[in-house]
């Protein structure tokens, strides 16, 4: 809603205007790109008006009769080349968007740059969104993706870490948490884990919220932006927690839709990109190996197949997919069938007689057609999706890992011995062994000693792995050990995640045989 609003110059959209919207220009930066792409299509904005989207460091051509819509972060470089978009005068009017507050010394320089070129009054303008977070669903948020690893979990426990680089970093996801709450146009209660870098982010996200308060004249949460955000006394809570709390879940193999997508294939907000495997057909001796065409999919919240079945564990979602494509091709065979019957006996006279009960037919397939063509789109896109997932979990083993982590994390008997699984050359990817273990380590309530320890160690050099996790992960045990009693995964807690569970609770047996069957359909 908020982006619809900027669009329109930052006047709300009106529901029932019948004039076409204003044609206009719109100008990001990565920043900018990656918070619309999710959620607003190519269509959806020229819906909005939008005729050109382009990038703001970009070569772009002087358009003097239009609008420009900016829409980007207040850096250093950004504002300079704003100021030289005025000094070129390149378009007629401008509409300044700031992803997150601009300081006021950046200001100046803008308005000094538009005295300059003498463009003061077509600067339309100047609007702080406070729009510094990427929204992937309707109840999931990210902070960035441009320069990730600058906010990463490794950036704030390098051990090299100055004091300042910490405060950049603390002030970045602060600066981002505080815009998303203004979007919302709510105040948070905040609740964090003391002693943790989640403290001081809690503490500086309060501080900035205070401020923002004091000045009533000026605050963001009053006025007419919130419609009754501040009569309701209902405040959503904030929870803040120090990843440092549970390292072996990020490392867990996982076995739903979703988190198999974003594990295993290429998957940044919202879009996945695929490798299409070359064909069977075999390629003549000393010929050039195919070049694999990339091909990337959306999975977005209107995709329903998507909507229903990311949580689902992947044996149900092959089967789904499966039963989809039946009854599409139902669908499909009774369109082919009409139109046989039209065409053939188009000819003589019975085809008349014919033609009457057949019309009605033929007018619900007909407005039944762009629905097909969709439903077969999102078949497509699922089959080939599923089926690059289920080529990992085969060349990979994933199904195993997975089994075998559940049943360490949960400190259930093992099968088979540790080292099997390392030494096995068959089993995934040298990083898929290093999880394994590194997963056993964190969740093992006294460390392997040193004997053992050197056993996986050396059985781990020969599968391939980087040791290098495992000395961090080494020191942080015994780090955390000092600061406090070892967090259980064990006893105290209800077994974990249901869904999980369930699917393996019924025996590995079912689980295999589930993906079998996949394969065994799918051919």
């Amino acid at each position: 809603v908020a982006l619809k609003r900027m669009l329109n110059f930052n006047v709300p959209p009106v529901k029932n205007g019948t004039g076409e919207p204003v044609w206009k220009i719109l100008i990001y930066d990565r920043f900018g790109q990656d918070i619309i792409s999710p959620l607003l299509s190519v269509k959806e904005l020229r819906d909005m008006g939008i005729t050109l989207h382009l990038l703001l460091h970009s070569d772009r051509d002087a358009i003097p009769d239009v609008p420009a819509v900016y829409f980007v972060m207040p850096t250093e470089e950004n504002i300079d080349r704003m100021c030289q978009d005025l000094r070129n005068q390149l378009y007629e009017s401008y509409y300044l968007n700031f992803i997150s507050a601009i300081s006021r010394s950046k200001l100046e320089d803008i308005a000094n740059a538009a005295i300059g070129a003498n463009a003061v009054t077509q600067v339309a303008k100047v609007f702080d969104q406070y729009l510094n977070f990427i929204t992937l669903e309707d109840d999931m948020f990210v902070l960035c993706n441009q320069n990730k690893e600058l906010v990463s979990y490794r950036a704030i426990n390098r051990p090299d870490i100055t004091d300042t680089e910490m405060e950049t970093i603390m002030d970045t996801i602060v600066d981002s948490l505080f815009c998303f709450f203004v979007t919302l146009g709510a105040i948070p209660i905040i609740r964090c884990s003391r002693g943790t870098a989640a403290e001081m982010v809690a503490v500086k996200l309060d501080k900035k919220l205070r401020e923002n308060l004091r000045d009533a004249r000026n605050s963001l949460f009053t006025g007419d932006t919130l419609g009754a955000g501040q009569f309701s006394f209902q405040r959503p809570l904030l929870v803040l927690v120090d990843r440092n709390i549970d390292l072996a879940t990020p490392l867990h193999h996982t076995w739903t839709y979703q988190a198999l997508v974003h594990d295993v294939l290429d998957f940044h907000l919202n879009r996945v990109n695929l490798e299409e495997s070359a064909g069977t057909e075999s390629t003549p001796a000393g010929a050039r190996p195919k070049k694999k065409n990339k091909k990337s999919y959306d999975l977005t919240t209107s995709d329903k197949f998507w909507q229903k079945h990311k949580g689902s564990p992947f044996p149900e979602v092959a089967e789904s997919v499966q039963q989809e494509l039946e009854s599409y091709r139902a669908q499909e065979d009774e369109v082919k069938r009409l139109k046989s019957i039209m065409g053939i006996e188009g000819e003589d006279e019975g085809a008349i007689s014919m033609l009457s009960d057949n019309t009605a037919k033929l007018t619900s397939a007909v407005s039944s057609l762009p629905e097909l063509l969709e439903k077969k789109r999102l078949i497509d896109l699922h089959t080939n999706v599923a089926t690059a997932v289920l080529e990992h979990i085969k060349s990979r083993k994933l199904d195993v890992y997975f089994e075998y982590e559940e049943k360490i994390m949960s400190k259930s008997t093992l099968d088979k011995s540790l080292l099997d699984m390392i030494s096995d050359p068959d089993a995934g990817t040298p990083e898929d062994k290093m999880r394994l273990f590194l997963i056993y380590y964190i969740s093992s309530a006294q460390a392997p000693s040193e004997i053992d320890l050197e056993q996986y160690k050396k059985a781990l050099m020969d599968a391939g792995c980087n040791l290098a996790p495992l000395s961090y992960i080494k020191q942080w045990k015994a780090f955390t050990k000092m600061a406090s009693a070892p967090t259980s995964y064990g006893n105290a807690t209800p077994k974990p995640l249901g869904l999980f569970s369930r699917v393996m609770n019924t025996g590995s047996q079912f689980v295999m045989e589930g993906v079998k069957n996949l394969v065994l359909k799918q051919q």
